[in-house]
């Protein structure tokens, strides 16, 4: 059977096309539940929401540029235990290659669950999103995706898509079940989908869904926004290397963090139920802190800021997927995104892993392997 079919797009109306796509899923794709980002009525956000009644999808906003929460953590929730049928879960390739690894960590499962997924073209920071969105709601969606697919880009007024986005280098979701492909397609008339699973197979052939190839064009606009977002991270990565080259640079980087731990909190990875840093280790008695002092006269507070984030990047450097989830909710802009992906960066490719790529791809602190590693140990095993 053919693994790619096309949603035709009535009226160039791109997201009415994909709420009709949506609805077919849980009338004829033996569905459950469908996960999906849902503009909330009471108010110009755009937030996952679990739908059972087809009727209730005409909020569905797939194509809004924002996303508050890495849904990863969500589907996490669903997918501990099992469920009575299949969920699908729309989710951006950043939120399925965090949810890939929270299942290697025991923390989701794929049995019940079926992961589609888009072309990501980018999003705006959680403060830039309104001010670009004003009260425009979905026609917003439409305007950035116009002005993403056709070249006139993402930057609006004095802000643009979030850094994190601009330096992702895995903007079309090849490790979802069902892939919508939006680079390099007419999207005006119709859209592409893309099964990249035998679970992908079979909802496909449910749906009914004419046949299709994929046009020659696509490849070629992904080759072009591949190579931009690739050269903005490699000097994302040169110059945050320079920016944290020693503890002294490292220290002032993280000058104004506050301990809030809200990039702990934000990070889809981070999955500890509880976390040493609010255990009573650093719970430290008062006269813990006038000894600190009286060392060398003064002693910034709050204490253990860089120890903190050392430790972060210790735990889960290598399972780090860049989603800039860290860098949306601290309260003090500081740039935790750019240490931490580039941090991740080295770490991965030391380990010749790539985080989210694969269930089958065992996390690098579990598996042992013989002559890694030699040009630290002086050539020994």
């Amino acid at each position: 059977m053919a693994n790619a079919a096309t949603i035709d797009v009535k009226q160039q109306n791109l997201l009415a096309a994909l709420r009709e796509f949506f609805k077919a899923l849980l009338r004829d794709g033996g569905v459950h539940a469908l996960l999906v980002p849902q503009r909330l009525p009471m108010k110009n956000v755009v937030m996952p929401a679990l739908v059972i009644d087809p009727e209730k999808l005409d909020g569905a906003d797939p194509l809004a540029p924002v996303f508050p929460i890495n849904a990863a953590k969500v589907v996490s929730r669903l997918t501990r235990r099992p469920v009575d049928g299949p969920i699908a879960v729309v989710l951006r390739p950043c939120e399925i290659r965090a949810f890939i690894e929270l299942v290697k960590l025991k923390q989701g499962r794929m049995d019940d669950v079926i992961l589609i997924s888009m072309d990501c073209l980018g999003a705006y920071g959680n403060v830039n999103y309104p001010r670009f969105a004003g009260n425009d709601g979905e026609a917003s969606s439409l305007r950035f995706c116009e002005a993403a697919l056709n070249g006139k880009g993402t930057a609006f007024e004095d802000f643009d898509i979030s850094p994190a986005c601009k330096a992702c280098e895995f903007p079309i979701p090849d490790n979802a079940d069902l892939l919508i492909g939006l680079l390099g397609m007419d999207v005006q008339k119709h859209l592409l989908v893309k099964a990249n699973s035998p679970k992908g197979e079979e909802l496909l052939k449910k749906l009914g869904l004419p046949g299709a190839q994929e046009p020659a064009s696509r490849q070629q606009a992904i080759e072009q926004l591949l190579a931009k977002r690739v050269a903005y991270r490699d000097q994302m990565f040169k110059e945050t290397g320079e920016a944290v080259a020693d503890l002294n640079k490292l220290t002032a980087y993280l000058a104004n963090c506050v301990n809030c731990y809200n990039c702990r909190v934000a990070c889809p990875v981070c999955y500890c139920k509880e976390c040493v840093f609010v255990t009573d280790v650093f719970d430290h008695e008062p006269a813990q802190y006038l000894r600190w002092a009286k060392r060398k006269g003064i002693l910034k507070m709050p204490t253990d800021t860089v120890f903190y984030h050392l430790t972060r990047m210790a735990h889960m450097s290598t399972a780090c997927i860049g989603c800039g989830q860290c860098s949306n909710a601290c309260p003090n802009n500081i740039p935790v995104m750019e240490i931490f992906r580039t941090v991740a960066g080295f770490t991965q490719k030391a380990f010749q892993y790539q985080a989210g790529r694969s269930v089958d791809d065992e996390p690098p602190l579990s598996t042992f392997r013989e002559g890694e590693f030699r040009e630290i140990t002086g050539g020994k095993d």
